[in-house]
């Protein structure tokens, strides 16, 4: 059973910076995207940032500029620094991982199988 285990949120001053991590544990042979969303309270749960295991990478324009995801040295997982932060970067980050089929080029929410339980960031003075 695969289980993503998320790290780094905490609390942040406007125009800081934090930096997320997501692991993976077990084996799920066929995950080549993994992702970040996040879910503000009231609102629906949304994609931050995507890449997949060749690296190719999709933003949120909210977040293009402020925001970079990258694969880490071990097998699925990743990271994702944030600059340059807003008040309304304030959520529960999750991270997610899945299949993008080839034929394909961005996932949607539907192709990831496996979620973290989440990291609250936020960003205030």
């Amino acid at each position: 059973q695969v289980q993503l285990v998320e790290s780094g949120g905490g609390l942040a001053q406007p125009g800081g910076s934090l930096r997320l991590s997501c692991a993976t544990s077990g084996s799920a042979y066929y995950i080549n995207v993994m992702a970040w969303y996040r879910q503000a309270p009231g609102n629906q749960r949304e994609l931050v940032a995507a890449i997949t295991s060749r690296g190719t990478t999709n933003y949120a324009d909210a977040v293009k500029g402020r925001f970079t995801i990258s694969n880490g040295d071990a097998k699925n997982t990743i990271s994702l620094q944030m600059n340059s932060l807003k008040p309304e970067d304030t959520a529960v980050y999750y991270c997610a991982a899945g299949y993008l089929n080839p034929a394909h080029t961005v996932a949607q929410m539907k192709d990831y199988d496996f979620w973290g339980q989440g990291t609250q960031v936020t960003v205030s003075s």
